[in-house]
């Protein structure tokens, strides 16, 4: 029988991580549509700030909402801070999808009868399947991950059990029972995603050349338009980040000691650069053994570093503390610890990039470098890393910025007086503080914001 905790934790889990997934692939697949293929005013620029939000970590953004009304509390006002947080991931995907769609395909519907909306329907929308469900199953693992934003939004789900159970309550079994729960909903959903996915076939034949699609015009549609994209920037981007200058100038405890900024900058800086490297070294021999050399257990190898992207980082961070407890007990609450669990969390997103820069390196230069008589290291140092590292690079840079606004894991491994971007901003947001908060969210989003821009950069193809 199902402790009626558990039935209440898992009720509220499922259905705002439900909602919240069903609302970001509706608001990210409008917004991507918009952008991509229609005559929107200023697309290129609202394609940066509707991306922007990922600068901003969701518990930052709570934070804004948070501090200036507390009618954002329960699950109303949780549903619509993570909606704007999110969005992005389904947003950023399908853009990208629409950008390369072949519009002979849309021309040809219409020629046969077919009107704009069912064109969209009927043709359009299953291309953008693969992006769609992608993103929403990213929505959902962040968001079964998601600690700090519902902690702060009074909004009970799993993983705030299960960190109220470990910290306040110091009740390890009970904490592990919960989160066995949680991982079970991660492979539910990867499954539920694989199954609507299916294993239709979205290629096309050949690349042929690239043409953008005719712009759709909006016509007496545009003002409206205009305002609901402008609505939702403003909620996502703006009020977050309006509350943060507010803090910023006229808060009561707003301070800016810059001893402790620059030492909790300096260690999440550290502690990002570290665990970029480490991630990296793990990552390259995986992803060359699975490109250049196929096979089953090259493949399951690969497919087996993907495990960690649908664990929370608190189920993480609590395996990694039993096993030091029980049989590595020197390592517990250390820094070589803290950064391993962030190696474990984030190797998928090395993996990615790693492996699509091998796979684009031709092998053939390497083995006319050896003809010409390079040796083996010769040739991987002037040959091959010249060619695989700016996508090595982008994936050692992915981690970099998740480690550096990372919460969960580093409240529960980092060494005792371990000072981070994140954790003092949490320490001074759950004592109420919400100027002496502001300074280091601020440093936060600034961290996180060049990177979020690069995400956003693409060929220039639309007039």
């Amino acid at each position: 029988m199902v402790r009626p905790r558990v039935g209440e934790l898992l009720g509220n889990t499922a259905r705002l991580t439900l909602a919240c997934m069903a609302l970001c692939a509706v608001l990210g697949t409008a917004a991507a549509w918009l952008v991509e293929r229609t005559a929107l005013p200023g697309r290129r620029g609202w394609h940066v700030l509707l991306a922007a939000p990922l600068a901003v970590p969701a518990f930052v953004t709570s934070f804004g909402w948070v501090s200036l009304t507390a009618r954002v509390e329960g699950y109303a006002g949780a549903l619509l801070i993570v909606t704007l947080s999110y969005y992005p991931l389904v947003y950023l995907p399908v853009a990208a999808t629409l950008r390369g769609l072949d519009p002979a395909l849309e021309e040809t519907a219409a020629a046969l009868g077919f009107g704009r909306w069912r064109t969209f329907g009927r043709v359009v929308l299953p291309q953008l399947r693969p992006a769609v469900l992608g993103g929403a199953l990213l929505v959902g693992l962040h968001l079964l991950a998601e600690f700090g934003a519902l902690q702060m939004l009074r909004y009970p789900t799993f993983t705030t059990a299960i960190y109220d159970q470990y910290r306040s309550a110091f009740n390890g079994p009970a904490a592990n029972m919960l989160a066995g729960v949680l991982v079970v909903c991660c492979a539910l959903l990867l499954a539920g995603e694989l199954g609507l996915r299916g294993r239709h076939r979205y290629a096309r034949l050949g690349r042929g050349v690239a043409r953008p699609a005719e712009p759709v015009r909006l016509r007496r549609l545009t003002v409206p338009v205009l305002a609901g994209v402008a609505a939702v920037v403003v909620l996502a981007l703006g009020v977050p980040l309006a509350s943060l200058g507010h803090w910023l100038v006229v808060g009561a405890s707003t301070a800016f000691p810059l001893a402790t900024l620059a030492t909790a900058a300096g260690t999440s800086l550290g502690l990002g650069l570290a665990a970029a490297l480490l991630t990296t070294v793990l990552a390259l021999p995986v992803a060359w053994l699975s490109v250049r050399y196929r096979g089953r257990l090259s493949t399951a190898l690969e497919r087996s570093t993907y495990v960690a992207n649908a664990l929370p980082g608190i189920v993480v961070a609590l395996a990694l503390i039993t096993v030091s407890i029980r049989f590595a007990q020197p390592v517990y609450q250390t820094t070589g610890l803290l950064v391993l669990a962030y190696a474990i969390l984030f190797l998928p997103r090395v993996m990615v990039a790693a492996r699509a820069a091998i796979a684009q390196a031709p092998p053939i230069l390497g083995e006319v470098a050896q003809g010409l008589g390079a040796r083996a290291l010769g040739t991987l140092r002037r040959v091959t890393l010249p060619l695989i590292a700016p996508g090595i690079g982008a994936g050692a840079a992915l981690v970099f910025l998740a480690v550096a606004t990372e919460l969960t894991a580093t409240l529960l491994l980092a060494p005792t007086g371990t000072q981070t971007l994140a954790t003092e901003f949490w320490n001074h947001t759950r004592d109420v503080d919400y100027g002496a908060a502001a300074p280091y969210a601020g440093l936060m989003v600034l961290i996180s914001a060049p990177a979020t821009y690069l995400l956003t950069r693409r060929p220039r193809r639309h007039p």
